[in-house]
């Protein structure tokens, strides 16, 4: 790919007392919403490039002004800028590899689990490759607890009730939904709360902190507390050629930063957002609802089994090793 852009904002700064210029690389970093649980690991990675570097290198973060979040893998593969975040199953098609971290009730159980399973599939070749034709290199995931649904409206105590109900879910999130006769809307999170409060779906299937975040707490009545279906899995990536083009002191920067980030991001998490999580639902009085053992295993029977199977085809198919991604991943769960 020719190199059509200029890796970050390369600027001359102010002169030191000895009279030497700092050479200053800026990268934009495409994100949206607001900062949030969901971005505290980049923001963290800004803070420690900019330590390390003695702000040599600047992660500029942006929360919608650069691209909307279904076009940053786009905006990555043009040089537009060269970090973002995204969903895989925000374009399935265009990411077809790591849509298997969506497969509905894999049985993640942790964050910590979430990050190690995500890691290793992004290592995986042939996930390295779907990626780099976006000119994307997969820099850290963003790890998500299970997904349950705050709604508005009658709660749906049995599996049967789902009949009809109209749900925001993505990827295999959406696959669960529709195994079970809901009907699954796709939308952007920034979408959700307009979209609950005109009627146009009836429940949002979100993590903890995207429903304090997007306020669907603000108008749920209910929400689902152990249905568990799955999570969506949304990395941050470089842009390839801005990423080899850093010096060998700011590409030790950022990829050595990362690790740590991701520590801060799951501590935070873990704690400061879960623990704002059961206050919040209290305040507000949303109902809590919770299932049965027979009714999750009925859930589980009718949408895990078919939607693998499904996805190792589909993906097979387009000529990625798809059985042997399924098997690594579900190899490592809960070990």
């Amino acid at each position: 790919m020719k190199n059509i852009f200029k890796v970050g904002v390369m600027a001359v700064v102010a002169a030191s007392f000895t009279g030497e210029a700092i050479a200053e690389t800026t990268w934009n970093v495409s994100l949206w919403g607001k900062r949030r649980a969901f971005t505290e690991h980049v923001e963290k990675l800004a803070e420690l490039v900019s330590e390390k570097t003695n702000g040599e290198m600047k992660l500029n973060i942006s929360y919608g002004g650069l691209s909307k979040n279904k076009e940053n893998l786009d905006g990555i593969s043009i040089g537009a800028f060269e970090m973002a975040q995204f969903c895989a199953g925000y374009h399935r098609d265009k990411n077809p590899s790591i849509t298997v971290l969506e497969l509905p009730f894999l049985g993640v159980s942790s964050l910590e689990e979430e990050r190690k399973v995500s890691q290793v599939i992004y290592a995986h070749p042939a996930v390295q490759k779907d990626l780099s034709r976006w000119n994307a290199t997969l820099l850290m995931p963003s790890p998500l607890p299970q997904y349950n649904l705050v709604g508005v409206g009658d709660a749906p105590k049995t599996l049967a009730d789902y009949k009809g109900l109209t749900v925001r879910a993505t990827g295999g999130i959406g696959k669960a939904m529709a195994a079970v006769n809901a009907v699954p809307t796709s939308m952007s999170a920034t979408e959700v709360r307009q979209a609950l409060d005109g009627g146009v779906v009836k429940a949002v299937a979100f993590a903890p902190h995207a429903h304090m975040s997007f306020g669907t707490v603000e108008s749920g009545k209910w929400w689902t507390t152990n249905l568990n279906p799955g999570t969506v899995n949304c990395p941050v990536v470089a842009n390839t050629d801005a990423l080899a083009a850093l010096s060998e002191a700011n590409r030790n920067a950022l990829l050595g930063s990362i690790d740590e980030s991701l520590d801060y991001y799951i501590s935070t998490y873990n704690g400061k957002t879960m623990d704002a999580w059961g206050p919040t639902l209290t305040s507000k009085g949303i109902e809590s609802i919770s299932y049965g053992a027979d009714e999750l295993a009925a859930f589980k029977e009718a949408v895990a089994g078919p939607a693998a199977a499904a996805w190792i085809a589909d993906n097979t198919a387009k000529g990625l090793p798809a059985q042997e991604l399924y098997d690594l991943l579900t190899g490592m769960i809960g070990k």
